[in-house]
């Protein structure tokens, strides 16, 4: 990418976040709020971060949409060829009535292991056309393949401009549309054109980094730092769909004194995570999709072809010592079919490099079962523990260790293991949960690693860690 993206091994200092906000189609997860018809649908700012879970769909960003309503409504999006379109409706002049593509990129966004940073900046006041609607990612200023400005001094017609036309964040329900991502540090400047150096700079090693914004939101703007775990109670009805009403201690609580707390569908408690772009974790990697995913890349579905596999975003350092934990959750009944997780080079033709733990207690290192554990099944959770100075991985049932098995060495210093798992017998499938430390199951103990990180099942074996870029940083 021609832009220094916040990735899978980037580690920063400074400004902090702490939480952001997972979303999934299949759970309809998404927030929203009443619009107003006093914002300022002119001038405003939209800034956010962004790891993307799904790859090559349409996929809801920000929406403000009345329901049965036609064309009239205000669209952020990635588009099916992982370009950003924004689109929307002029209130007057040309080309009033009718819809609109603003702005969309050149630029594709395909890297699920790394934090974007997106600001939309809008300002119709400004004499030159070019200058009135501007996307940036990372601080780049990015050019377009579509761009249809509104005329000077005219605004969006919809934009969150009433309580029909609320502000969505990723979900429109008005076309069953959802988005596939976590979110984190979300902020809508009303009548305010922020440049995205409000809120970020480049660090030392030529890193986009979030910076706290210390700016104004303007009157109707908001700020959602996703910090309270709570899904709120009661119900709220936007747009002719219910909601779950938020407060200043839930989920959506608006952080900027306005007072703008957003409502939530489809929420549970696992949705909050510390997968941040100030420390950003292991996911499973989506791009060469095997399989199907869902759940933030943490929940995979084998493919029913034999011996491919699913690996995590981050690889396993070469330092250090890595934990992760693995749920099983089912799978297609028959003799020979296993659930199989464990580390792997990753070549899903190469059975060489690995050393796996399969579901009838079989272990296999390379091409050889060289061991026998217990057994496991449905809801059992397999933890994984790998020593990277001496290639050992442990491997743990419900918390209990089974054994130590010593992985293959690797052909060259340019490889790496992988936590991941693998399809086994054709035609058949298995689903597993992966937790490196934001698990999309629930959690009934909760035990963090030495260094403070992750929520995981089961007690983290003292001197490992969770794969994470503050702990690469430190121990890998």
């Amino acid at each position: 990418m021609p832009f220094p993206v916040l990735g899978s091994n980037s580690a920063v200092a400074g400004f902090a976040i702490d939480n952001s906000y997972r979303i999934d189609d299949g759970s309809a997860v998404g927030m929203a709020r009443f619009g107003n018809n006093s914002r300022n649908g002119n001038t405003f700012t939209i800034s956010f971060w962004i790891k993307r879970t799904k790859l090559g769909a349409f996929q809801t960003i920000v929406t403000s949409k009345v329901e049965d309503s036609g064309v009239n409504a205000f669209l952020m999006t990635f588009q099916s060829d992982d370009t950003i379109k924004v689109q929307g409706q002029p209130a007057s002049g040309t080309g009033a009535g009718a819809g609109r593509d603003y702005i969309q990129t050149n630029a594709v966004f395909r890297d699920p292991s790394a934090w974007y940073h997106i600001v939309y900046r809008q300002d119709t006041t400004l004499s030159t056309s070019t200058d009135r609607h501007r996307i940036y990612v990372n601080g780049v200023q990015q050019s377009t393949s579509t761009y249809n400005p509104l005329d000077q001094n005219v605004g969006d017609a919809y934009f969150y401009n009433s309580s029909s036309y609320p502000y969505a964040i990723g979900n429109d329900e008005r076309d069953n549309n959802y988005g596939n991502f976590y979110m984190a540090e979300h902020h809508y400047t009303d009548g305010v054109s922020n440049a995205p150096t409000e809120f970020g700079e480049t660090n030392d090693n030529g890193v986009w980094i979030p910076k706290e914004y210390t700016g104004s939101h303007g009157s109707y703007g908001h700020y959602l730092k996703f910090d309270n775990s709570s899904g709120g109670s009661g119900t709220t009805t936007i747009g002719g769909h219910d909601y779950t009403t938020g407060s200043s201690s839930t989920i959506g609580a608006d952080s900027s004194g306005n007072g703008n707390h957003f409502h939530v569908q489809g929420y549970s408690v696992e949705d909050q995570t510390t997968d941040t772009p100030t420390n950003n974790f292991a996911t499973l990697n989506s791009v060469a999709p095997v399989g199907s995913y869902a759940e933030g890349n943490l929940r995979y579905t084998t493919s029913t072809t034999d011996g491919e596999w699913s690996t995590s975003t981050i690889s396993i350092s070469t330092n250090g010592k890595w934990y992760c934990e693995v749920k099983a959750i089912s799978k297609t009944a028959g003799a020979g079919i296993y659930y199989q997780v464990g580390v792997t080079k990753g070549n899903a033709s190469d059975f060489t490099y690995r050393a796996v733990y399969r579901s009838d207690g079989a272990i296999y290192v390379g091409g050889s079962n060289t061991a026998t554990f217990s057994s496991y099944t449905d809801n059992d959770i397999i933890s994984i523990a790998y020593d990277s100075s001496n290639r050992n991985v442990t491997f743990y049932k419900n918390g209990n260790s089974e054994g130590t098995v010593t992985a293959p060495s690797l052909p060259s210093t340019s490889d790496d293991y992988f936590f991941g798992a693998s399809s086994l017998s054709s035609g058949n499938t298995f689903i597993t949960e992966w937790n490196f430390g934001n698990a999309p199951f629930s959690i009934s103990s909760g035990n963090s690693d030495g260094a403070g990180f992750g929520n995981f099942e089961y007690a983290v074996p003292s001197g490992y860690y969770s794969l994470c870029t503050k702990n690469l940083a430190e121990y890998g």
